[in-house]
This record gives structure tokens, C-alpha cells and sequence, in this order.
């Protein structure tokens, strides 16, 4: 009997710049493992009555093929997680962490019990998020600045003048904001770019341009830093197709 294949949706949230995706799996034998890439943004993910931040990647992260249970998440872009969870964002750098380990855990119980309640999981999740995002107020223009430079391709000293912040600050802002350092953020951002345009159908080395590189020879290098793998591996997978279908800045799907 051929094994079923996961089933992913996406789309965009109510909430400003965030997406909203769920995971069905189905019953059977494990697929097999899948890589999401770096992308700079964070999700809280609502999976058999869990609630997990996943915080931001600098190296690509391997999902569990054994992981058999279907989740809902909403994928917050670069910089807003922090300020609706309450933890600066270099704390969570690589790491999956149990909501119930950052906030109260009698609140996460009552959250993952209106989540398991509810007829969509996914629109409760979003729901939740707004309610935070409500009383967060508006989001740091800086911050945002500083994420929309970057993804634009705008170079990290162009960026720190154009906000009017000194390197050191800069940095500093970025690590609370982003997870890492405006450096690692805009590497992150331009391998995305170079990865959407190549799906397109763009070659190699035109992409590579296209996204900011030097060349494609730099390109491939920030391929192994940063996803641990070759262009060519990459491509000739499903993993390509896996991260696909997220406009950017993320270009992923995040199944922790």
C-alpha cells in the first residue's frame, strides 16, 4: 500500500505579516526526515495538546520523521515573537521550547484546553495571537525597519544609518528582536531570496546575483553554512518543495 503523504496549508493571518499553517499526518509508516531552512521568524505551534515555541534558526533543523502527530501554528515574521511572548529572541536561538516553560503554566493549560476544544485549531491559535498582539501594542517601528532593510538586500552598515543606530546598538537591538545579529539576519534573508528565485526557474549563478551574493560560488558556500547541504541536493529532494510555498521572509515550514 503507498504511504499517504503529509498534507500542508498555509495562509496569511489576520495578524500583520504572520502565516497561519497546519500539518495533517496521516496514519501509516513515517515519511521520510525533512530539513526546514533558516528564515528568521518564529512559530508557536499547537500539537497534541502541546504548545511549542520555535524559536529562530541559524542552521537548518531536522524534523523528526517519527513525529506522527498533525499540528497548527502561526509563524510570526522576524522580530515580532518577542514582543508577544515576552522573551527576547536569543534566548529561544535554536531551540524548541515548551510554552509552559516561558509563561504560567495554569495560563498554557487553559490556552491548549481552548485549543483542543476548538472546531479549527489553527483560527483559535490566530485568534489567541491578535488578543496578544491587542495588548502588546503597536510593534517597534526600528525593529521593523531594520527587517524590511534587510529583506530588501539593504547592507547592514546602510541599515544601522538609515535607523540611526551606532553597530554596537544595532547589534544589541537585533540579538533581543531577531535571535542573532543583523549580519546572520540579512545572510539568512538573502539565501532565501536566491532560493525563491532558483524555483522560479532562474539559474544558479543568475540567482545568486539577483539575491546579493557575489557570485554562485558564494552562494553555495552560504548553502552549507546555513542549510547544510548543496543547491544541488537541495533541489533534487523534497525539501525544496517542502520549503516552497511561504512567501517571503520565511520560505519555510516549521514542523517541530
Amino acid at each position: 500500500m503507498p504511504r499517504e503523504h503529509q498534507r500542508y496549508q498555509e495562509r496569511p493571518s489576520r495578524l500583520t505579516g504572520a502565516v497561519v499553517w497546519t500539518l495533517d499526518v496521516p496514519p501509516g509508516p513515517p515519511g521520510p526526515a525533512r530539513s526546514v531552512l533558516p528564515d528568521g521568524c518564529m512559530d508557536l505551534i499547537w500539537s497534541a495538546g502541546r504548545l511549542v515555541v520555535a524559536g529562530p534558526d541559524t542552521r537548518a533543523f531536522r524534523v523528526d520523521p517519527g513525529n506522527r502527530a498533525s499540528c497548527a501554528a502561526i509563524r510570526f515574521p522576524p522580530g515580532t515573537a518577542p514582543v508577544l511572548l515576552g522573551v527576547p529572541a536569543d534566548e529561544l536561538r535554536d531551540h524548541r521550547v515548551e510554552l509552559a516553560d516561558l509563561w504560567s503554566r495554569t495560563a498554557v493549560r487553559g490556552l491548549v484546553d481552548r485549543i483542543d476544544r476548538a472546531a479549527d485549531p489553527a483560527t483559535a491559535l490566530e485568534d489567541h495571537a491578535l488578543g496578544l498582539a491587542a495588548a502588546a501594542g503597536p510593534p517597534d517601528p526600528l525593529t521593523a525597519a531594520v527587517a524590511d532593510r534587510l529583506r530588501r538586500g539593504g547592507s547592514v552598515a546602510a541599515t544601522a544609518a538609515e535607523v540611526g543606530l551606532g553597530a554596537r546598538q544595532l547589534h544589541r537591538r537585533s540579538l533581543a528582536a531577531f535571535g542573532y545579529g543583523p549580519k546572520t539576519l540579512a545572510r539568512i534573508l538573502r539565501l532565501q531570496r536566491a532560493l525563491a528565485l532558483i524555483r522560479t526557474g532562474l539559474p544558479y549563478a543568475e540567482a545568486a546575483c539577483a539575491a546579493g551574493c557575489v557570485d554562485q560560488a558564494h552562494l553555495a558556500r552560504e548553502m552549507r553554512a546555513l542549510a547544510g547541504t548543496t543547491l544541488g541536493a537541495y533541489f533534487s529532494t523534497g525539501d525544496a518543495e517542502a520549503n516552497s510555498d511561504t512567501p517571503q521572509p520565511s520560505g519555510s515550514r516549521t514542523t517541530a
